[in-house]
């Protein structure tokens, strides 16, 4: 009896280790190549009708040794096997995995190196019966030799039998999210064959922007072409890769052929098919990369200084100096780095606050905050404030529980300088430089540490003078010694401080209506003006306007005598349409070009954009072209519907130009500033 229960428990044992063991192959080697290899096991996991069977087959290599993708690059053949063994097999589907490049003696490769796990889906004709995987797979391996191995896979399925392998489940689901899926965030903007330089340009849209992105070229109609690892352009969410093309016969022809694109990111693997065109795609280069975008926000920052905003706090400090030229070097020096650091963090504030919106998924941009008609009026109330102060209108008087404070702290406080330096970043905000919309703009559609670097930047840039004098304390011997023109140079301050509230003011006119802002302008006018009159008397008055004039008509003249050499504005008689992001896809299926322009009244660079380039010909008459659709986007007050459009095409601020037509149905984002080239090659592109 003792002997028929141990025959019939080492029976069962004997199935259960048969089960297990139908559900792989086991380490699989050949004596003759020992540095690799491999396995072949099911998950235990099928479709719902059970045609479907999960398995993955998992590859180590030792050392330097490493195999190829299904497009190898310049060396190198791709692992392949014959199947035609098996029974009860209908198809067999392999999936790779985004591979690496690899370089030696000057030969591009893309393979996989220590351990690759391949997903292998296989279809049953029959998921009633049992099937077997029977293949010779022939795998290339290489260091600085290659070896081209054959291996013998056989591996019973048993759709009735099947349990789950937890290991196989893990390498397969790890070699699934390593391999490309069908295209659902990215799409093809154009593939363009440059066939005198032999460059395959290709140009990705991603709904959610890029990090660090792969693309690879392969496909039927190419087995026999090479593809380099492209250059890669990045503006916003629109990738342009372009590849160097060649192949062992000569120079390649790509046009209309189709290829597989393969787009890699961060957390995400996608392909798709294109065929290659022969329009020219228009894309950024240098003028978007990092390092000249922090060139640009430093040059921005340092022409901040020279804003009317801005320019009369770097004054009051210089007076302040003027005023106690007899302090210590330290004293000079400590006080204008607190400046620099008041300015310094300020930006570092900003650039806090744009992180935190961007990461909410809110809309920001440098300007925004004119959409709040409340942020408008306190900047008006503050440079009004600020500019009769500059006047010599009245005195800002600190109550006296802090001055008590101020003077109990002495020479070492410096939070007076530091709030100074804070206080010029913030009248900074209604002023544009040139090269500060540009590296913002970038910066908004970058990543979290471009961004800061960029605000970094800026702040620098800004702090740039405060700094010098703060190097070279002795700079301040150099100014001249305090006098009556100390006077005229404050009125001269005041009354830039003034211009920029009646800027301020002009920005009123979408909330409040044109004539009730017109009023509002004439009454701080003349209420200064009479301020003036009582305050400072006729001598005072009377220079001031009688410099105001000189100013004025000393402009026109310029003006008139320059007039040829300026570029003079068509009167814009374009037929704009209201923005209508569901519209734009009919239109282009009808065969219309689409011209998108989001803007807004209170960016500088937009109304640069129109006076400088659209306004203009060539450009001008283009767009007046019976198959060209007009659309603009208003932004100058909150828009929901223009806030998601834009951030559908991941921007982050205004201006935002971009071109549709049949042959980019996607559109052709244009860059941040226009010139006439880009925008009718683009129009062009796009047709």
């Amino acid at each position: 009896m003792r002997t028929c229960a141990k025959t019939l428990v080492t029976a069962l044992l004997v199935m259960t280790s048969f089960t297990a063991l139908a559900q792989t192959t086991g380490w699989l080697s050949v004596p003759e190549h020992p540095p690799v290899k491999m396995r072949m096991m099911s998950t235990g996991e099928q479709s719902d009708d059970g045609s479907k069977i999960q398995t993955v087959l998992d590859v180590v290599l030792d050392g330097d040794w490493k195999t190829y993708w299904r497009s190898p690059g310049e060396g190198g053949i791709p692992p392949s096997w014959d199947w035609s063994g098996s029974t009860n097999i209908e198809s067999v589907e392999w999936h790779w995995p985004i591979p690496k490049y690899y370089e030696q003696l000057d030969v591009m490769t893309l393979g996989y190196k220590k351990h690759v796990s391949f997903p292998v889906t296989l279809t049953l004709k029959d998921n009633t019966k049992p099937a077997l995987f029977k293949a010779s797979f022939t795998f290339p391996s290489c260091t600085n030799i290659c070896v081209l191995t054959d291996y013998d896979i056989e591996l019973p399925i048993d759709p009735q039998t099947l349990e789950l392998d937890e290991e196989a489940m893990f390498l397969f689901n790890q070699g699934m999210s390593q391999s490309p899926r069908e295209a659902n965030r990215t799409s093809v903007n154009g593939l363009f064959w440059d066939k005198s330089k032999q460059q395959l340009v290709t140009q990705l849209t991603s709904k959610e922007g890029w990090d660090k992105p792969m693309v690879l070229i392969d496909g039927q109609e190419v087995l026999d072409d090479f593809f380099s690892q492209p250059t890669i352009h990045i503006t916003d969410n629109t990738m342009t890769a372009v590849f160097d093309v060649s192949n062992w016969i000569g120079d390649v022809d790509l046009t209309d052929r189709t290829v597989r694109v393969t787009v890699s990111d961060t957390n995400f693997a996608e392909e798709m098919t294109a065929q290659v065109g022969s329009e020219p795609i228009v894309y950024q280069t240098s003028n978007n990369s990092f390092l000249v975008m922090l060139g640009f926000a430093l040059v921005g920052g340092l022409i901040l200084n020279i804003m009317p905003c801005v320019l009369p706090v770097l004054g009051m400090k210089l007076n302040s100096i003027i005023q106690n030229q007899g302090a210590s070097n330290r004293h000079i020096r400590l006080s204008f780095l607190a400046s620099a650091a008041g300015v310094i963090t300020s930006f570092a504030l900003l650039a806090l606050g744009m992180t935190v919106l961007k990461m909410g998924g809110n809309a920001i941009g440098w300007g925004i905050q004119f959409q709040n008609v409340w942020f408008i009026g306190f900047m008006l109330i503050i440079t009004l404030l600020f500019s009769v102060n500059l006047l010599g209108l009245f005195e800002f008087r600190l109550p006296s529980g802090l001055n008590t404070w101020m003077a109990t702290k002495g020479d070492d406080s410096h939070s007076g300088h530091f709030i100074q330096g804070m206080f010029a970043t913030l009248l900074a905000t209604p002023c544009s430089a040139p090269f500060l919309g540009t590296a913002v703009a970038y910066a908004l559609g970058a990543s979290y540490q471009e961004l800061w670097a960029i605000f970094i930047a800026l702040g620098i840039g800004m702090s740039a003078p405060w700094l010098i004098f703060a190097l070279f304390p002795s700079l301040t011997k150099l100014l001249p010694k305090p006098g009556a023109w100390m006077f005229k140079v404050k009125l001269v301050f005041g009354l830039m401080m003034f211009i920029t509230s009646l800027w301020l003011t002009s920005l009123l006119s979408p909330f409040i209506g044109k004539f009730p802002t017109i009023l509002l302008s004439l009454f701080i006018v003349v209420s200064v003006l009479i301020w003036i009159g009582m305050k400072l008397g006729r001598k005072v008055l009377i220079p001031i306007m009688a410099t105001t004039t000189l100013v004025f008509g000393a402009a026109l003249i310029v003006g008139s005598v320059t007039a040829d050499n300026w570029a003079t504005p068509i009167v814009d008689n374009l037929d704009w349409q209201k923005l209508d992001a569901k519209k734009i896809p009919q239109l282009v299926d009808e065969g219309k070009t689409v011209f998108v322009d989001v803007t807004a009244e209170w960016c500088i660079t937009c109304k640069a954009n129109k006076i400088g380039v659209i306004l203009q010909d060539p450009v001008y008459s283009h767009l007046q072209q019976e198959d060209i659709v007009l659309m603009k986007g208003d932004w100058t007050t909150p828009s929901e519907s223009v806030t998601q459009y834009l951030q559908s095409n991941g921007r982050f601020g205004v201006p935002f130009n971009i071109v549709y037509g049949p042959s980019y149905k996607n559109g052709i984002p244009l860059p941040v500033i226009l010139d006439s080239d880009t925008v009718i090659q683009a129009i062009d592109a796009a047709r």
